[in-house]
C-alpha cells in the first residue's frame, strides 16, 4: 500500500515554535499560516502535527436568544478568535487610532487588530461584515491561540 504524501512542513517554524514553548512555559501552541495549521505540543517530548483547517462556524443564533441570555463570547457565532499565541494590538502603531471600536461597522476582510508573534505583525481580518459589539482584549495584551478577541454581529 503506497504512503500518501504529507503536506510540506516548515521545520524552521517548528523549531521556532518549540523555542517559544520553552521561553513561555506553555505546553502547546498552534498557528495557521497560508491555510496550513501547525500544532506543537509538549507532553514529555515535543511533538508537531499538521492539522487540517477548521470547519466554518455554525449558523447565527437568532437575536431574541442573544438578548435573553448572557453573552458567552466563546459560543457567539460572530466571535473572532486569535489564530496564534502573541501580543494583541488595537492600532497599527503606538498612539495611532485603533482599527475598531465598539459600534464600528466592518466589512469582511477589514483589519480588526494585529497579533505580534515571533516578531511578525499579523493582521487579523474580519471573517464577515457587521457591527463590532464587543472588544475582548486590551492593547498590548498577551493572547492565546483560540482566545476570543472581538465579537461582530
Amino acid at each position: 500500500m503506497p504512503k500518501s504524501k504529507s503536506p510540506s512542513i516548515d521545520h524552521e517554524l517548528i523549531k521556532e515554535l518549540t523555542k517559544l514553548l520553552d521561553e513561555t512555559g506553555l505546553t502547546e501552541i498552534e498557528i495557521e499560516q497560508d491555510g496550513q495549521r501547525v500544532r506543537v505540543a509538549r507532553n514529555g517530548a515535543p511533538m508537531a502535527v499538521a492539522v487540517p483547517p477548521a470547519a466554518a462556524p455554525a449558523a447565527p443564533i437568532p437575536v431574541t436568544e442573544i438578548a435573553s441570555a448572557p453573552l458567552d463570547p466563546t459560543k457567539h457565532p460572530g466571535v473572532v478568535i486569535s489564530p496564534m499565541v502573541g501580543t494583541a494590538y488595537a492600532a497599527p502603531e503606538p498612539g495611532a487610532k485603533p482599527f475598531i471600536e465598539i459600534g464600528s461597522r466592518v466589512k469582511a476582510g477589514d483589519t480588526l487588530l494585529i497579533v505580534e508573534a515571533m516578531k511578525t505583525m499579523n493582521q487579523i481580518p474580519a471573517p464577515r461584515g457587521g457591527t463590532v459589539i464587543q472588544v475582548l482584549f486590551e492593547d498590548g495584551q498577551p493572547v492565546e491561540f483560540g482566545e476570543p478577541l472581538v465579537i461582530i454581529e
